[in-house]
């Protein structure tokens, strides 16, 4: 009896620090949030107590562009499970059968996760600049575009939602590409041999034997690429600008109406956000729970 307290006391002693980093860090503000979100609250006045209409303001008004934002990070979900994650897979797959120089061409393709999110912003913007850029000759070059230069940053439509996304799904390539590498490495060598043995090809040999083993590291990478793109920010605020409809998010949704001090409404966008990137993780768990 006595040791099954002394074990049950340091389990909690080991315990107690993680729970609470956990609740002070995620739990409390969700619930603070939460709280907040339902009080119309215009600093610097007082709270006063309104309910759900700042998630109807949010939904229907035309100042506040939640619907279009929404829209613009499923396409961001959706091109990263299109483009990001099989070029990270594909990469991952490559470097893990013991090409020559895999050290070198892992740390390249992982170097732009390391690199400050400014400095990627602030590269892309001069790669994108109409004049002095690189990206309208390329294009130029390929046949793509006439003489006319592509205000990239200027428009306000697809050409500017596409302009933000694509640095971020090459920034987080090698992210992903490292997390299905380790996956790759993990697959049992007596399990290739075997497969080569019956004669099936290094391809088939990826696409039945390792892929199949590393299903759980692609839920990992998929959880974060959706989850990841719910609440992006960063970026779309150093290419686009926070108060631009075109290529909105709901993160640049919450920090504008922070801006003006509407804190009970981006209180109820950011219990938006959290809402949307639950649900996605639920579902990505169930849709591979299924599989399996």
């Amino acid at each position: 009896m006595n040791r099954k307290s002394s074990d049950t006391g340091s389990i909690i002693v080991f315990l107690l620090p993680a729970v609470l980093l956990f609740v002070g860090i995620l739990v409390a503000p969700i619930i603070i949030s939460t709280y907040y979100s339902v009080f119309d609250w215009r600093f610097p006045f007082d709270k006063v107590y309104c309910g759900f209409k700042n998630y109807k303001t949010l939904f229907t008004s035309d100042w506040y562009p939640l619907w279009g934002s929404i829209k613009n990070v499923f396409v961001l979900a959706a091109l990263s499970l299109l483009i990001q994650l099989p070029l990270s897979l594909g990469l991952a797959l490559m470097l893990g059968r013991g090409i020559k120089g895999e050290r070198f061409f892992l740390s390249v393709n992982f170097l732009p996760v390391l690199i400050s999110t400014v400095v990627i912003g602030l590269l892309w913007r001069r790669m994108y600049d109409a004049e002095g850029g690189i990206i309208n000759p390329i294009l130029r070059s390929l046949g793509i575009i006439g003489e006319e230069n592509i205000q990239w940053l200027e428009a306000n439509g697809d050409k500017l939602l596409m302009a933000c996304i694509i640095p971020m799904l090459w920034q987080y390539v090698g992210y992903h590409m490292l997390l299905m590498y380790a996956g790759v490495k993990s697959v049992a060598p007596e399990l290739r041999e075997a497969a080569m043995i019956d004669g099936a090809t290094p391809w088939q040999v990826d696409r039945f034997v390792v892929i199949p083993s590393m299903k759980q590291v692609l839920k990992v990478s998929v959880i974060f690429s959706v989850t990841g793109s719910l609440k992006s920010y960063d970026l779309v605020s150093i290419l686009a600008g926070d108060r631009t409809s075109a290529a909105a998010v709901p993160s640049t949704v919450l920090m504008n109406t922070k801006s003006i001090g509407l804190y009970g409404m981006s209180s109820a966008c950011a219990v938006v956000i959290i809402i949307l990137c639950f649900v996605a993780a639920v579902l990505i768990n169930a849709l591979f729970r299924e599989r399996d």
